[in-house]
């Protein structure tokens, strides 16, 4: 483990990229895209499909988002991508061409969102549905925090799914997913294999991203600061993403 604050910036993209092929995989929520109080209140920027597409062309197809959101959720924020992307938690992985990866997932069991959602209509805190599991965001009311996160493991445990926390939310997944696991599929595939590969992203789901890419020669970019990362770089905020990315 690192100290967030003692890591570096990483070396510039245009260093990395005239060196060994690499991949770039990122997070989408507080590294592209600012935080937002919920999840359908976020703003990103500008022509964002078309520049990470421009992006992705830049490093010939090596480039992926990687989300805990769903893929339509962030297409219906951004448009229709041109490019590798996996959503809720690498649950549902596709390549550029819109061919899917891995194994597939399995939807949310109805009894378990029937439960979150009467858990956030009671304690006012925002519900998410996603095709492949569900959210609890307690950004907008941080007191039912702790409960919210108790609730939600304890349920997962029940019934064998997995709770993960990040920012203000505690999400319940299938439990043979992360981010991690979907960098390893991009990096089996015949795009990604043999690059050298570097994970972007800002929120504890992401540090299984950061492991993956180190276990494969590559390292994680944290976004913003936490006591303890396996990242070996750091970038302060979203705007310096854009910067390093020149995006």
């Amino acid at each position: 483990m690192h100290s967030a604050l003692a890591l570096g910036a990483p070396p510039a993209l245009a260093t990395l990229l005239t060196g060994e092929g690499i991949a770039l995989f990122l997070d989408f929520d507080g590294t592209l895209v600012e935080l937002a109080p919920g999840p359908n209140t976020i703003s990103p920027m500008t022509k964002f499909a078309s520049r990470c597409a421009n992006l992705a062309d830049r490093l010939e197809g090596r480039c992926a988002l990687v989300s805990g959101r769903s893929i339509d959720d962030i297409e219906r924020h951004v448009g229709p991508l041109n490019m590798a992307i996996a959503g809720s938690h690498g649950s549902d992985i596709r390549s550029a061409n819109g061919a899917s990866l891995g194994d597939g997932a399995c939807p949310l069991p109805a009894e378990i969102e029937t439960a979150l959602r009467n858990f956030a209509a009671e304690r006012d805190v925002d519900y998410e549905h996603k095709p492949h599991g569900g959210a609890l965001h307690y950004r907008r009311n941080p007191s039912q925090g702790a409960s919210a996160e108790a609730f939600a493991r304890n349920l997962a445990q029940k019934h064998g799914w997995k709770a993960q926390s990040g920012k203000c939310v505690i999400e319940i997944v299938a439990g043979k997913s992360d981010k991690g696991s979907a960098v390893h599929t991009f990096m089996a595939s015949s795009v990604f294999k043999g690059a050298r590969p570097f994970f972007i992203g800002d929120d504890l789901t992401d540090e299984a991203g950061f492991a993956a890419c180190r276990e494969l020669g590559g390292a994680g970019v944290l976004v913003g600061t936490r006591e303890e990362t396996v990242a070996h770089y750091r970038l302060p905020d979203v705007s310096s993403v854009h910067t390093w990315l020149e995006i």
